[in-house]
């Protein structure tokens, strides 16, 4: 298969927008644990201490995601520079492991989603629960 120097610039756009979605996630996730730690600090319940642990899970992820993109990016623009200096062969490794490195990177993006949709399943199911107790059905 012949590798152009269009084929990795393909790449660019993908890229920048999937970094941008991870930085998007994880200023959402601090600006959490921030409200969650400033919580904690007045009331000192626990289950808070579990929200916050679960959340510094998803922010690993979230930076995992970000510095397995981050190097996608970098082997792709190494990739071009290669493919520029005509070895082509090598900018084909290169441009693998940056598409190896951005899939992975989605791997963990999937993880980090499932965990957040547990997280918030978490949270109406105590909605759920006080809705079906039979004070809240006589309510109705």
């Amino acid at each position: 298969m012949k590798i152009d120097l269009n084929t990795p610039a393909l790449l660019f756009p993908a890229i920048s927008l999937l970094l941008l979605a991870y930085t998007n996630r994880f200023l959402a996730i601090a600006s959490l644990v921030r409200t969650l730690h400033r919580s904690y600090q007045e009331k000192k319940e626990d289950h808070l201490l579990v929200q916050i642990k679960s959340l510094r899970r998803r922010l690993l992820l979230i930076r995992n995601m970000q510095m397995l993109g981050v190097m996608s990016i970098f082997f792709c623009i190494l990739s071009m520079f290669i493919i520029f200096s005509e070895n082509n062969l090598l900018g084909k490794y290169f441009f693998g492991l940056s598409m190896i490195l951005m899939m992975c990177s989605l791997f963990f993006s999937v993880w980090e989603l499932l965990m957040s949709i547990h997280a918030l399943d978490v949270e109406l199911s105590d909605i759920a629960e006080k809705k079906t107790t039979p004070q809240a059905l006589k309510e109705e």
